[in-house]
């Protein structure tokens, strides 16, 4: 699926949860989360990506049974009212939960862990042939916030990709099935996140297709000294922009109306620019 991507997609977040960072407790319930996807794929959302487990930082596990029982039920209920071309990814680190919502009609595997979390997630990738996200991130999300430091983190985020991407390699899953993601807000100061943010073309130079998720993050706030991560909408738009003139080519977003023009409009100016330079 990844390499047949020819225009930046928009992935809508869609988190099952009590205690989200932005929208904990709001789709809990089976008929307000199929509210939202609807309303996300009205507003342009290419892909939801469903998730049961926080992980905000500081957030504790929640366990694969838990998770199954919140996510299933909600993907059951977009299979059967949704069009079928919706995609569906599966944001967790667990391998049963992975399987468990491939099974039930998800597509892609979202992993923060990058594989490190449940090492088994790689074998099911491998085994339903299914593309997986793989994300950098420093530590857990109950301590991943806790003084974290890089020397060169643009540098040791695209090792530790990379280390990600021959451990999925192994695992056998296909080339085409990999997308990596750098991991705003995990285990970064914000100084770390604007370096990642100036510098996201060497990460889509590592040779994978690369997933921004930056939407109503903390970082941000403190930049527009804003506090409610909901009036961060602007600035998330902003970034996405910015990531789809560096080869960015999803974008993981709260707000899926506002990325999705953010999105089309920074297109067509980076084709232009194309055109020109060609």
């Amino acid at each position: 699926m990844f390499s047949k991507i020819k225009k930046p997609l928009v992935m809508g977040i869609l988190n099952v949860t009590p205690d989200s960072f932005s929208d904990g407790g709001e789709y809990t319930q089976v008929d307000a989360a199929i509210s939202q996807v609807k309303l996300m794929v009205t507003e342009g959302a290419d892909i939801i990506d469903i998730g049961g487990e926080s992980t905000r930082p500081g957030s504790k596990s929640v366990s694969a049974e838990e998770q199954i029982s919140r996510v299933i039920p909600v993907i059951k209920a977009i299979k059967a009212e949704l069009p079928k071309e919706l995609l569906i990814s599966i944001d967790t680190t667990l391998s049963l939960v992975a399987k468990a919502a491939l099974d039930a009609g998800a597509n892609i595997i979202n992993d923060i862990s990058a594989g490190q979390g449940d090492k088994d997630i790689l074998s099911v990738a491998s085994e339903y042939d299914v593309p997986i996200i793989l994300m950098h991130m420093k530590g857990t999300p109950q301590n991943m916030q806790d003084n974290p430091s890089y020397i060169d983190v643009v540098a040791e985020v695209c090792d530790s990709l990379k280390s990600r991407v021959d451990d999925a390699l192994a695992a056998g899953i296909k080339k085409q099935n990999i997308a990596l993601d750098p991991g705003i807000g995990f285990g970064k100061r914000r100084e770390d996140n604007i370096n990642l943010l100036a510098n996201l073309d060497k990460i889509v130079l590592l040779g994978y297709p690369v997933l921004l998720g930056t939407s109503r993050k903390r970082f941000m706030g403190s930049l527009c000294d804003v506090s409610e991560p909901a009036e961060l909408i602007t600035a998330t738009a902003v970034t996405t922009a910015l990531g789809v003139m560096s080869g960015v080519t999803m974008f993981r977003v709260h707000d899926v109306k506002e990325n999705r023009q953010a999105v089309d409009v920074a297109w067509a100016i980076k084709k232009a620019r194309e055109n020109v330079t060609s």
